[in-house]
């Protein structure tokens, strides 16, 4: 955690009368101490010296935030592990040198910063607040500066880069995350989320300027710099017409009785949700009132994720009942990420999951396409994309109508970065997403938008509505057209990392050293891929086609009866992932049978591969 320059404001005696009588400990409180401008977060840490809590203060300041699949992100409060003012100036002044490097047009073309609704009194923390500053840093070095006035959906930020030619942009947000949390998602010129080596090279560069420069703390900056744009007004304009060009059918929406309601989890979804149906001619959602302006301490559900299914959505749910509304469209706090939920004929509601609305999405867009594309349109020119641990349902929509269909990395970067390489070779592609309900419709946002997301899935109900069928039964006729996709994804808690390395060990060395399962139980196994070390039997050369991510644990089996199971470390959390799903063939139409048939080979999976009582994995509570 580089050294450089003086300490500041902080009596030095002081400093070595409360010697830890540990010397990277002392020097790393010295730094703080010297560094650190926010009263609050400076108070935590000279409470825990004057305590003598000095393991506290070696989690929080011995050690550093790293880049995982969703940028920076943890905790909001005092030390260099930690969401702070002082991290984040850090990062955004190692993000300004790598940038000033990459780029000699980095002054004329500029910088986008965006940020949500979070924050947190005890450290004086604010997603506003860490925007401000991370526009000072690039301000106070002449750099152009794109500070929206107010808070947006995190989608606008890569809109906006892609939008204003920017080198670069940055959102404050931890989107679904507990509320204690904040985060720093990095975009590149290309609109997509930084991807390896940019995240390796930004983190050499925060190292090698850890003590904030001359004007990194004036956050005052945006509001007197010249430098300073606002884009808000220019950004909303341009995404709304954008959006117009994924609206199939303006005149259904305009005339329908179909009723929507519309929850933002307390984020900033309202006013950006009620636009998108504006521009594809809809009346408004009914806003969800108790949970339509923002608010962050989330207090009116446990926890601020939609995916988290009926419990989080009850409020939308009665609201809905209340308004004779069928549909209810939830985004997360940061809109990026959508759930849906549709009141079936019996008046119970049906939650979709995301691999669900993907088979509806995947099929919507594909069918839109094909009504209005030209004469001339090549449908092999056509891509769809999902992540591996997603389901296959676009591979069998793919197969039957004739696009193509690929596969990238977990985590919505990849897809974005992929996506900008098929559009500059003159590809088409229609839609993407992850099972963690992230979808990309269209591909004027590299990214996951829950906004996009909500209006389309709007216009698609409407058009069922149209033609007396429900979202759930065009989703049963999917299933019948191209086959029976039946996933189901759950975790395991470990905390100890060599336990969760032994497990995968012995996955690459099972019946003799560098050999793969052939069985499990009683299943069959065609392929395995093991990402982290390159290898996929079902390829000529033995070699994975995805890039080799070593950083984290992946393998994935494929089995004779169709079925298709990955485990995988979590990024973020202690966790060993489990996804599998039943890939079955549109003559195999019996879902209970496949249901059970599932079912069997997930315990089988756990107790072959995982062992959870071996060695002490903790099952995710119901």
């Amino acid at each position: 955690m580089g050294d450089c320059g003086a300490p500041g404001d902080v009596n030095s005696n002081v400093l070595i009368a409360r010697s830890t009588g540990d010397p990277q400990l002392d020097k790393a409180v010295w730094q703080w101490l010297s560094w650190d401008k926010n009263q609050k977060t400076k108070e935590q840490i000279e409470s825990l010296l004057q305590n003598g809590k000095h393991k506290e203060l070696r989690d929080r300041l011995c050690c550093r935030l790293s880049f995982g699949t969703a940028g920076l992100r943890s905790a909001m409060g005092a030390g260099f592990c930690y969401i702070n003012d002082l991290t984040v100036i850090q990062s955004t002044q190692g993000i300004y040198k790598y940038l000033e490097r990459c780029f000699s047009d980095f002054k004329q073309r500029g910088f986008v910063v965006g940020y949500d609704t979070r924050g947190q009194v005890t450290s004086n923390c604010s997603s506003k607040k860490l925007a401000k500053l991370t526009a000072a840093v690039l301000l106070a070095k002449d750099v152009p500066v794109h500070f929206f006035s107010t808070y947006v959906p995190t989608p606008f930020v890569p809109y906006a880069v892609r939008q204003l030619k920017a080198v670069a942009g940055v959102m404050i947000t931890a989107s679904h995350n507990r509320k204690e949390d904040n985060g720093y998602k990095v975009y590149w010129e290309n609109g997509a989320q930084i991807t390896s080596p940019h995240d390796k090279e930004i983190i050499k560069c925060i190292e090698e300027c850890v003590e904030p420069w001359k004007g990194s703390w004036n956050e005052n900056l945006v509001d007197t710099s010249p430098l300073r744009q606002d884009p808000l007004q220019k950004i909303c304009d341009c995404y709304m017409e954008d959006l117009k060009k994924i609206c199939y059918h303006r005149e259904l929406n305009e005339q329908t009785n179909l009723k929507f309601v519309h929850t933002s989890f307390h984020g900033v979804g309202h006013d950006y949700v009620q636009s998108a149906f504006k521009a594809f001619g809809f009346q408004p959602p009914i806003p969800v009132p108790e949970q339509k302006d923002p608010d962050p301490d989330f207090s009116t559900v446990k926890c601020p994720n939609p995916e988290e299914g009926e419990s989080v959505l009850e409020l939308s749910l009665r609201l809905a009942e209340k308004e004779n509304a069928k549909v209810v469209v939830a985004t997360d706090p940061d809109a990026d990420r959508l759930a849906v939920a549709e009141q079936q004929e019996n008046g119970r509601w049906k939650v979709f999951t995301g691999n669900e609305l993907a088979a509806l999405f995947g099929w919507w867009m594909f069918s839109c396409w094909k009504e209005n594309c030209s004469e001339d349109a090549d449908v092999k020119n056509v891509y769809m994309l999902a992540t591996t641990v997603s389901s296959k349902i676009l591979r069998a929509i793919a197969h039957k109508e004739g696009f193509h269909f690929e596969e990238t990395l977990p985590g919505f970067k990849w897809i974005g970065s992929r996506v900008k390489d098929l559009l500059d070779n003159g590809k088409e592609v229609l839609f993407a997403f992850e099972e963690s309900i992230g979808f990309m419709c269209g591909t004027s946002v590299l990214d996951k938008d829950g906004v996009s997301a909500a209006v389309v899935i709007a216009e698609m109900a409407t058009y069922l509505e149209s033609k007396n069928l429900t979202l759930a039964q065009k989703l049963i006729e999917i299933y019948e057209t191209y086959g029976c996709h039946i996933s189901k994804t759950s975790y395991f808690l470990c905390y100890d990392p060599s336990t969760i390395k032994r497990i995968f060990e012995k996955l690459r060395n099972f019946d003799a050293p560098q050999s793969y399962p052939k069985f499990c139980g009683i299943y069959n196994i065609l392929h395995v891929r093991d990402v982290t070390a390159g290898y996929d039997s079902s390829q000529p050369n033995k070699k994975s086609v995805l890039p080799v991510s070593k950083s984290s644990q992946m393998i994935t089996f494929t089995f004779q009866n169709g079925c298709v199971a990955t485990l995988r470390t979590s990024g973020t959390e202690p966790k060993i992932k489990y996804y599998a799903e039943m890939c079955a063939l549109p003559e195999q139409s019996d879902r209970s049978v496949l249901e059970e048939e599932l079912q069997k080979l997930i315990e089988a999976l756990i107790e072959n591969f995982l062992e959870p009582d071996k060695n002490g994995l903790i099952w995710r509570s119901a």
